[in-house]
């Protein structure tokens, strides 16, 4: 039971907090604050990806050349960094990512 009130009660912050800016519309950060929200997204991002590009079983770090998610990571951060273009990131990542692993044989076929 007390799973249960563990979720209630992350739902219940989710959502005082989510609500709170809604219900205050007039509410105004302070400039630093303002400042540091605009690093949540790629912090958040960063957070999700990278984990997976440098633990691809989840358990074991790879950082070899052999390691697909790793090199195609990088290739599509140098192609956002060049482009700036979100649909060639995402397109362009995808291709290397499934190109690196056919010639890598890891292809699940």
């Amino acid at each position: 039971m007390s799973y249960w009130w563990l979720i209630l009660g992350m739902a219940a912050i989710t959502f005082t907090l989510r609500y709170s800016l809604f219900a205050f519309p007039h509410l105004r950060f302070a400039p630093v604050v303002r400042q540091g929200l605009h690093y949540v997204p790629t912090a958040v991002l960063s957070a999700i990806v990278v984990p997976g590009m440098l633990l691809p079983d989840g358990e074991h770090w790879a950082l070899s050349l052999d390691n697909a998610y790793l090199m195609a990571g990088l290739v599509t951060i140098a192609i956002a960094a060049v482009t700036r273009h979100l649909l060639a990131t995402i397109g362009g990542g995808l291709l290397v990512f499934f190109l690196l692993r056919w010639m890598l044989g890891q292809l699940p076929l």
